[in-house]
């Protein structure tokens, strides 16, 4: 707490707080938990629409038609990911489900976005991400429910820290969702794990920069004791009038959010919470944020469900508390008060508004440097981690299990069949080095790269959550940049209709060489009719590209890998983005394969869908950029582009589903041979489809196993 806190805290109170109140502040109005140095521009970010719902303290809900909900949250466990990539990936998993089941629903898929060094050079940054792909395969393919996508990327700024982002999507009936609600006379239950000194100080933890002796705060997984926990709250859903996930500041923060919402007071006693530990003092039983521990608010009918249902799953649970009408949090500890705080104050910490001021970036508006060997630069691009082939990383999780995924990972969005006979697409996507650039195009693209991918398969993006990750705010520069970010998100969303249901706010991303580079992630939640499975391309199909591309090769792949700095980032035409994003869902929705272009660019992009059928083709770049010399011409990662496999025999149809959207696009070559042919006019590119496919599959992998 900043000494201007303690001083408001004070004066609030008329007198100085007692050790389990202090630390109750000390959780409650960390950044972490708080978002006091963000919550003001976040509600900037439009929220409403016709079909979203306010079902949760702890995820959001939109309507998908014949009264069915989705949920969805994201959320991130960077600190704790560092020291303990296991523990801290696999407990974020576990915190993102508990989110998605306080609604009321299912969790039926997880996405993750993890974040590392520079993996090729760094066996360090190569040990992090293997231990975070195991604590998210294990607890997820524990639990039964399917992570079915997300991304990686890899970037000096992360060297010895860790970016793990993990969302999770649910779904249920609109009349089951818990609609959180109490009245004087109600119980407060904890239900789950016991508590103990794991995560004590977790969310003061993750409010500064970090260093080795916040282990401690490190929780331990249990994800057997989740699958129970999750099965006996779906069970007792008609039976509990609240319910709030113990996430970030553990009790202190549950009980005085959910008493400050819900306009109630609660009295808790802290020796009536079961302990895995003896000896456990008040503070620490309020503040350990230890794992699969749920909070529930019931009336007497209800409690005797819970007493029924818990033991019927083997879930162990306390009665801890009561619902009052004073608006208060008093916390008791045999027989005594330890705590009295108005639920209001505790729940609120005061605002503060860091100043800003514009940081420094490489963008300039000079062209991009010729390439000098065109094909090298590809193979090392498709060999570089950040273009490499992923499926070493998500073969290791179980994407199928609940036979809901009909779109597996690997190429844009993923896919879910609903029950109503309807389709959800999602996908997470972030750029870092765009950001770094300019954090305003940046936070842009990173939203309209989400959407691209789940028009790619035949969807229309519905609503959005975001994962904001900056460096401290009490950086000038850095809090500018979160600025930026946000009203860039806000503008989008505006513009778009695609609301925000939620997200969160990660701050204090720090590293022994500064702050992070600015790391918003966006998460895109899109609806279908129909199931999009196109085919694989084949000899003679059509390459169609929709959209223009510019000289925007700035924060690109191509500049990391050629090693300069300078040029234009990428930047969003909001009216373009619209109308292609239109036409590339028509023809997705025609059963025709689209696929987003985007990082590496055109060169990248077609390589994929080549290696995709192992076959070759041959690109006219006069036709796909006809203003541009052939670097930027292939390399550029110019937003709203889509590559587009059209069978020689539907050209017309492709061209009817075009005609009406506005979006410019151009026939640039067809599928033939075994190698990939750039012409640039008299001079022809080429690599071979099989090497490509060699360095792309297997550079990754053989990163991780040396580290």
């Amino acid at each position: 707490m900043f000494d201007s806190e303690v001083r408001y805290l004070r004066e609030s109170l008329g007198r100085s707080p007692t050790p389990t109140e202090a630390a109750i502040i000390s959780a409650e109005w960390s950044e972490h938990c708080s978002y006091k140095s963000s919550k003001e521009l976040i509600r900037t970010i439009p929220r409403r629409a016709p079909h979203t719902i306010s079902a949760s303290m702890d995820s959001g809900a939109i309507d998908v038609g014949d009264g069915y909900v989705v949920t969805a949250h994201i959320e991130s466990h960077n600190h704790p990911s560092a020291l303990e990539p296991y523990g801290g990936a696999a407990t974020g998993v576990g915190g993102i489900l508990r989110d998605i089941m306080s609604a009321g629903t299912r969790p039926v898929a997880v996405l993750d976005g993890l974040r590392f060094g520079d993996i090729s050079r760094d066996s360090h940054a190569a040990w992090l991400l293997g231990g975070a792909v195991r604590g998210i395969s294990d607890y997820g393919n524990c639990m039964g429910i399917p992570t079915i996508g997300g991304e990686a990327g890899f970037d000096a700024c992360y060297t010895g820290y860790a970016i793990v982002d993990v969302a999770a999507v649910g779904f249920g009936k609109r009349e089951r969702l818990i609609r959180n609600r109490a009245d004087p006379g109600d119980h407060v239950v904890l239900m789950g794990g016991p508590t103990g000194y794991d995560g004590v100080g977790g969310s003061q933890f993750a409010s500064k920069r970090m260093d080795a002796e916040g282990r401690s705060a490190v929780q331990i997984p249990d994800p057997f004791m989740e699958k129970m926990v999750m099965e006996a709250v779906l069970e007792l859903r008609p039976h509990i009038k609240a319910l709030k996930d113990l996430g970030g500041g553990g009790l202190a923060c549950a009980l005085s959010e959910t008493a400050d919402s819900l306009g109630v007071g609660i009295a808790a006693h802290a020796d009536c919470v079961r302990t895995r530990e003896d000896g456990m003092e008040p503070p620490e039983v309020m503040i350990s944020e230890s794992q699969e521990r749920m909070l529930v608010i019931t009336d007497d009918a209800g409690l005797c469900h819970v007493a029924r249902v818990c033991s019927k799953f083997g879930v162990p649970f306390s009665v801890i508390g009561g619902v009052d009408g004073t608006g208060n949090l008093n916390v008791y500890h045999m027989g005594k008060v330890v705590a009295s705080l108005p639920a209001k104050l505790a729940a609120n910490a005061p605002p503060i508004r860091w100043p800003a001021r514009p940081m420094p970036t490489p963008e300039s508006g000079e062209p991009t440097p010729a390439c000098v060997d065109i094909p090298d630069t590809i193979y090392r691009m498709l060999e570089n981690p950040d273009c490499a082939d992923r499926s070493c990383i998500y073969s290791q999780y179980d994407h199928e299990v609940g036979i809901r995924t009909v779109r597996r990972p690997g190429l844009d969005a993923s896919s879910l069949r609903l029950d109503n006979g309807k389709y959800l697409s999602v996908s997470m996507s972030g750029n870092p080095r765009h950001c770094a650039y300019n954090p305003y195009r940046g936070a842009m693209g990173c939203f309209e790269e989400s959407c691209r991918n789940v028009a790619c398969a035949g969807a229309r993006p519905v609503a959005m959550l975001d994962h904001l990750q900056f460096g401290s705010p009490e950086n000038p520069e850095t809090f500018w940049a979160f600025q930026e970010s946000v009203r860039a998100l806000a503008e989008y969303a505006g513009r778009s209709k695609i609301p925000c249901i939620g997200g969160k706010v990660s701050l204090y991303n720090e590293t022994d060489a500064g702050p992070i580079k600015p790391t918003p992630v966006i998460m895109v939640l899109g609806l279908s009719d129909d199931r999009c499975r196109p085919p694989p391309p084949s000899v003679g199909d059509i390459l169609v590209l929709v959209g223009k591309t510019g000289d925007e090769c700035g924060g690109s792949t191509y500049q990391h890998v050629a090693g300069y700095s300078g040029g234009a980032c990428p930047q969003v035409d909001v009216k373009a983005s619209l109308a292609n994003m239109k036409a590339a869902r028509n023809l997705a929705g025609a059963g025709m394969l689209v696929h987003d272009c985007s990082r590496g660019g055109l060169a990248a992009a077609a390589a994929r869908l080549c290696m995709l059928a192992m076959t070759g083709c041959s690109i006219n770049l006069r036709k796909a950029a006809p203003d541009l010399p052939a670097t930027p011409a292939l390399f550029s990662e110019s937003h709203s582009r889509y590559l587009a496999v059209v069978p020689a025999d539907r050209l017309n149809d492709a061209a009817r589903l075009l005609s009406g959207t506005g979006a410019p696009y151009s026939i640039i070559g067809e599928f033939a041979g075994d190698t990939i042919r750039y012409m640039d006019g008299p001079d022809t590119h080429e690599i071979a489809t099989d090497r490509a496919h060699r360095v792309w599959s297997g550079s990754l992998e053989r990163m991780i196993l040396n580290g």
